[in-house]
């Protein structure tokens, strides 16, 4: 096809996208052009807002002219799918999805493409693993004239999220005999960009722009506590322009942050991937029809997400690598001449860089494990972990990896081993855990405003004329409001609000394969945590806890403990008639021992000190099975030991998976106790 013939049809997609004033920018133009010749390879990185899906769209409006195949899109995120949906017909287009929300409508979905009654299929690069998906795929391929992969940073190992799915692309869809592939994304820097671009095929048209982005202003607000930064963002939202995004570096946070700023009278919901698919779906609208001043989300509010004129981007806490950030800051400013985008570094931001930067990262010892259980028998990811002593979700991280490498496949609800060895790439992994901690070190000087902060984002992104933007705090030396001044009413309002949250913990509900207890967990526990990981309502009393070599717990955690129980006992069926101090290695159990006697004195109810500890600490990040083999092992209660009928209440200073509460729970209800009630001063992550 011709130059005009691409001209003609992203003209007309421009105008039907932005306007009857929009024009194709001579790059958009050269990417529409490459993409129409035959058995085409063209990779675009370019910034957010330039218009990468207007090519596609533009791309796609005429192979279908000329009478081609329908316009296969991997995109990697369903809000980012229904906005592709939404964009692809207002661009003319009929669109549809696959995913794994509308599995019903599959069938209509495959039998339009079957009679040619479909332009653009979006599915998601798990699908790619489904095998009902999978043998529907070479009928779906060979009626494809361009595959596209958003998002394509993914594809690589150095992508900043590292998705193994996404690599089936290079064995599934790549190989594709009639179909053009387009490579799109807005956060690969050199590495990436030399790795999408090997991936596609030497012939690989690549097109490359500047990633600055000269609407945003650039700011960090450094130094501010946990319940300073909640107070900081409940007094900007007062000035900030329009509507936004803040984001979070967990569910917890984000929850937890919501739920302040809805005390202090904004709309401001939370937004995870843990929420239904329709409340996540509301959410969007109302934020994209600005019914919201903000919503506090996690990552899964990111790519794709269309609102062009988002006014900010917050950030209460800083992510593990520049690309990331940017890739976030990039939802605002689209369609404005200016937006703000904030950064709040926390000092627990590290930590959580640390478990991301290694947390899909394979081992050659738990790989040989899987690979060798799965020799003798096809195994479900349940039976698997109790025959490894491998945790879940490492496990399930490393079956992705070795299912992309061929070594293993899902069959049904059991994986099997394909008899094809795999070896540890130590040069691979190595270079990748070197390649994120460069980049955590760009953050790190990000965040510490170490320099001009576009240029740092420019370098992190392999921009070729990284230069000081004159604008960002850094450059300039102004803060948006409120500034460094946090004004304290405020944030002792976020202090109290934030210990006033209690933690409901979900006690477990099914015994591991392999203990001497099974199935259904009997004994009818409730547990209740006053703090959870890195809790900004205690903070420095958490700190100061941990610091303590005689582990005694300050008075403030104490008192929070017994506000917590105040609160929680109009919930009861019935108060504890007992205290009983959880059990656990000697070091351990001073603490514990002291949570109970003081909940004991204040309460006016026995003490009752009956458990003990017989043997080593329980090994950090076992599974579930071997773990309470080991509780099972330890725990004992002290013989002639006179046990009320009428409920207990544990105390525990720290837990994190909970295992020693209900293998506790269930021992007191053998031995005639009925109903307990638990509760933990801080839940660890």
């Amino acid at each position: 096809m011709t130059a005009s013939s691409a001209e003609t049809h992203l003209t007309a997609v421009l105008h039907k996208l932005a306007g009857p004033h929009a024009t194709p920018r001579s790059d958009q133009l050269d990417a529409v052009t490459a993409i129409l010749q035959p058995a085409a390879r063209v990779l675009v990185v370019q910034a957010t807002g330039w218009g990468k899906s207007a090519v596609y769209w533009a791309a796609t409006t005429a192979l279908r002219r000329a009478h081609k195949g329908t316009t296969l899109v991997i995109s990697p995120l369903l809000a980012l799918m229904r906005d592709q949906v939404a964009a692809a017909e207002k661009a003319g287009l009929k669109a549809a999805s696959v995913n794994s929300t509308n599995i019903d409508d599959w069938d209509p979905i495959f039998y339009a493409l079957e009679h040619d009654q479909l332009d653009v299929l979006l599915v998601s690069p798990e699908r790619l693993g489904n095998p009902a998906f999978a043998a529907r795929l070479p009928q779906l391929l060979e009626r494809t004239a361009l595959i596209v992969i958003d998002e394509a940073h993914c594809i690589s190992d150095w992508g900043f999220d590292f998705r193994p799915d996404y690599q089936r692309l290079a064995r599934s869809l790549l190989a594709a005999p009639n179909a053009a592939v387009l490579a799109t994304t807005a956060t690969a820097n050199d590495r990436v960009t030399e790795d999408v671009r090997l991936q596609l095929g030497p012939s690989t048209a690549v097109f490359r722009g500047t990633l600055a982005r000269t609407s945003l202003t650039l700011s960090v607000i450094p130094g501010l506590s946990a319940t300073e930064r909640f107070a900081w963002v409940a007094a900007a939202l007062r000035t900030l322009p329009g509507s936004g995004i803040i984001y979070t570096l967990t569910v917890q946070e984000a929850e937890r942050l919501a739920s302040f700023l809805q005390s202090c009278g904004y709309n401001v919901p939370a937004y995870t991937g843990q929420m239904e698919t329709a409340d996540r779906l509301l959410i969007e609208q109302q934020l994209r029809s600005n019914q919201l001043k903000a919503v506090v989300a996690t990552s899964a509010l990111g790519m794709g997400y269309d609102k062009p004129d988002l006014g900010f981007c917050l950030h209460v806490g800083s992510p593990s690598t520049p690309v990331a950030y940017y890739q976030q800051i990039g939802r605002a400013g689209r369609a404005l001449e200016h937006a703000e985008a904030i950064l709040l570094p926390a000092s627990s931001d590290e930590r959580i860089w640390e478990y991301f930067a290694t947390a899909n990262v394979p081992n050659q010892d738990i790989a040989d494990r899987t690979l060798n259980a799965l020799s003798r028998q096809p195994l479900s990811v349940i039976d698997l972990e109790a025959s490894t002593s491998i945790r879940r979700g490492r496990l399930e991280a490393l079956l992705r990896i070795l299912a992309v490498d061929d070594a293993v496949r899902k069959d049904g609800s059991k994986w099997v081993a394909t008899g094809k060895p795999w070896i540890y790439d130590n040069r691979k992994w190595d270079a990748l855990i070197n390649a994120r901690q460069q980049e955590a070190t760009i953050m790190r000087n990000y965040a510490h405003g170490r320099g001009c902060l576009m240029a740092w984002l420019q370098q992190a992104l392999s921009d070729p004329n990284p230069a000081p933007c004159g604008k960002c705090s850094v450059c300039s030396g102004r803060l948006p409001e409120p500034g460094l001044q946090v004004d304290p009413q405020l944030v002792q309002q976020a202090q109290q609000f934030l210990r006033g949250v209690d933690v409901p913990v979900e006690p477990r509900l099914q015994w591991p394969k392999g203990c001497s207890r099974r199935g259904k967990i009997q004994s009818d526990l409730s547990i209740r945590s006053v703090a959870f990981a890195d809790d900004p309502g205690w903070t420095e009393e958490l700190a100061k806890f941990e610091r303590n070599q005689d582990r005694s717990i300050p008075q403030e955690l104490l008192d929070g403990a017994v506000q917590l129980l105040k609160r929680w006992k109009s919930t009861w069926h019935q108060r504890p008639v007992a205290v009983i101090p959880a059990p656990a290695p000697a070091h351990d159990m001073v603490a514990n021992r002291q949570l109970a006697q003081h909940i004991a004195s204040v309460g006016r109810l026995p003490l009752l000190d009956c458990l003990t500890w017989n043997g080593p600490a329980c090994p950090e990040n076992l599974p579930s099975a071997p773990h309470v083999q080991h509780l099972e092992r330890c725990i004992r209660l002290q013989p002639a030991t006179q046990l009320p009928a009428g409920p207990v209440l544990l105390c525990a200073a720290t837990a994190r998976t909970m295992w020693t509460l209900n293998v506790t729970a269930a021992l007191l209800a053998e031995s005639g106790t009925a109903g307990a009630l638990a509760l933990v001063l801080h839940r660890l992550p």
